[in-house]
């Protein structure tokens, strides 16, 4: 089916249950930021691969909002679909509720599958509606209310791989450890329940991984937490008789994955049951109707979110291992351009394969945390790119490949964008890689009093851009779980307030966070310079305890892109500072070439 065909097929069904318009969100029953094959209904309909969007059909017309990241990769893939693209922040362009609120009318019916639908999203839905008379519908009469069911011929099944232990070893805490701290917290909000849905929390707390999602180290569950009790809500196929047995050892219970609604209604009136309205879904939270819900963050996110002395040392040695990885990737890289050949190319395919290929020969790889993001030339101002068959780009030794990608060791999460010289370059080019890696410099070299959140150090990364009018559209940071997702909160750097995400938090000790910086320019090329970050103590003085961010990434900048009369005393300083500890690091691992290429890629500027 061509898209306007799946269009035409679900307003039918539309008709056929009396809604007049309906919301396809990238969620799972989750709200995870990546989803399973099988809750790709807005990517099956609309065609749009980006991991986020939300799509609204109607009789008259579709829609699909989507944030800066995807602007450009989304209108290509939207183009002669009957999808208008909405761009989430441009000006003029309202929100979906503004949207909802212009569009509907008294006694019109809003529609969408509940489950994959969050309660706070659900909840800011029927305030709008509210205003107009019109209704939400998330439950059908025999069921959960799934219409793109219904048109998805051949629809993948709900992942069930196998679940694994994370070894203590590795955690750095038991779970009975972080269980006990969550029970801490749940007494402090006075709560006899707490209903978790979020899968990297789950996966945190519990000391578990799974493969569910590509990617991602999480497998389908809810979770529901007492005094005394710990109820597992996922599939038993997935758990091996030892592991049912390990957790049965500290008081987690395997319950089958789709009663957890049916236990959700079960717990007592009027019981006070903390849960995360981010991640708990709409169906989900009407079970919990009878009791006092108490909506706040999960507790796990925090405590998740500071890492611990083992899970720090272990990321330390991951990223030694990819730094390897990577260097050995840029040398290759650099001798294929020096001996091209325009009938045999690399191509951006090539580029992710060959990646793929030096980090699995890394002890403890285990998968990318991400699909590599490797963009030639023009494919490089699309921020999300990854290339595919029909697009897939030859380089050419000139301009920039921007390479942004990361893997999942047994040690930690990796993820690092280097944007590299192919051959010759343009001094545009040259100019504002200089202006990102001076942004990239700042805010890593950043030493600021304990109580400072992300917001505070937005500008450091973006002033070299804002001081001749430029910038980028979209965050500069975002944390970084521990053999978990790439993407993890609550800690980020953005100096925007965005509707529905949480304010980025205190920057505390333990946390890791990127630091990406970057600037696009369409039709011509873009630079991103990423690496990671760990939050550490500095001095503590008369005027409290200061703060600096260690970095974890062992990888040099590309020496060929800095324009040095662009850089400040302190910035030179920096830059060399960095490239000294990348070589002290690395060389070790590496031989012969590659290693005499490191030491020139490092070299004082």
């Amino acid at each position: 089916m061509t898209v306007p065909e799946k269009l035409n097929a679900l307003r039918r069904c539309m008709q056929e249950e009396g809604i007049d318009a309906w919301l396809v969100p990238t969620d799972d029953f989750h709200g995870s930021e990546y989803v399973g094959d099988y809750f790709k209904s807005r990517e099956w309909l609309t065609g749009f691969t980006g991991s986020a969007g939300t799509a609204l059909v109607m009789q008259d017309g579709a829609w699909l909002w989507t944030d800066g990241r995807y602007f450009l990769q989304a209108g290509e893939q939207l183009t002669g679909s009957g999808v208008e693209l909405m761009k989430i922040g441009a000006e003029g362009v309202p929100t979906i509720e503004e949207f909802l609120e212009q569009h509907l009318s008294e006694g019109n019916v809003l529609g969408y599958d509940g489950r994959c639908m969050t309660c706070a999203k659900g909840e800011a839905l029927r305030k709008v509606l509210e205003k107009r008379k019109a209704v939400c519908r998330n439950y059908g009469k025999e069921g959960p209310l799934d219409l793109i069911d219904r048109i998805w011929k051949n629809r993948p099944g709900l992942s069930c791989a196998p679940v694994r232990e994370l070894p203590v070893a590795y955690a750095g805490k038991s779970r009975t450890e972080k269980l006990k701290e969550l029970r801490e917290a749940m007494a402090k909000e006075d709560c006899a329940f707490h209903v978790a849905a979020s899968l990297d929390d789950i996966a945190w707390l519990l000391n578990l991984r799974g493969s569910d999602i590509l990617y991602s180290p999480v497998f389908l569950s809810y979770l529901e937490v007492t005094p005394e009790q710990v109820l597992l809500f996922a599939q038993e196929d997935a758990f091996s008789r030892e592991l049912v047995s390990a957790l049965a050892h500290d008081g987690v219970e395997l319950r089958p994955y789709g009663e957890a609604y049916a236990a959700a209604g079960r717990i007592p009136a009027g019981s006070r049951v903390l849960f995360d309205p981010a991640s708990v879904n709409d169906t989900l939270r009407t079970a919990l109707d009878k009791t006092e819900c108490i909506a706040r963050p999960n507790p796990e996110i925090l405590m998740k979110a500071v890492k611990n002395p083992v899970e720090q040392k272990h990321m330390r040695e991951a990223h030694v291992k990819d730094g390897v990885a990577v260097c050995r990737f840029i040398f290759w890289l650099k001798q294929q351009m020096k001996e091209y050949d325009p009938a045999h190319p690399v191509t951006e395919l090539g580029v992710a394969r060959k990646l793929l290929e030096l980090r699995q020969e890394q002890e403890h790889f285990l998968e990318p945390s991400f699909e590599t993001i490797a963009s030639y030339g023009p494919h490089g101002a699309i921020v999300h790119y990854s290339p595919t068959s029909e697009s897939d780009l030859a380089l050419k030794p000139e301009s920039f490949l921007l390479l942004d990608s990361g893997g999942q060791y047994m040690e930690g999460t990796t993820d690092i964008t280097r944007t590299i010289a192919c051959g010759k370059l343009t001094e545009e080019e040259k100019e504002f890689y200089t202006r990102v890696l001076r942004g990239h410099l700042n805010l890593g070299a950043a030493k600021f009093l304990h109580g400072c959140t992300g917001t505070a150090f937005d500008y450091l990364a973006r002033q070299p851009l804002w001081e001749i009018g430029a910038d980028y559209n979209h965050g500069t940071g975002h944390g970084v779980g521990f053999q978990l997702n790439v993407h993890e909160g609550p800690n980020s750097f953005s100096y925007k307030v965005m509707q529905g995400r949480p304010l980025p938090c205190v920057m505390e000790e333990g946390m890791i966070t990127s630091n990406e910086p970057g600037f696009y320019l369409e039709g011509k090329f873009g630079v991103r310079c990423e690496n990671l970050m760990l939050c550490v103590y500095d001095e503590k003085n008369e005027y409290g305890q200061f703060m600096r961010f260690e970095n974890l990434t062992m990888v040099p900048w590309e020496l060929d892109a800095v324009v040095p009369e662009l850089l400040n005393h302190r910035e030179r300083e920096l830059l060399n500072e960095y490239h000294a500890m990348v070589y002290r690091t690395i060389s070790p691992y590496l031989e012969g070439e590659e290693k005499e290429w490191l030491r020139d890629a490092t070299r004082a500027v």
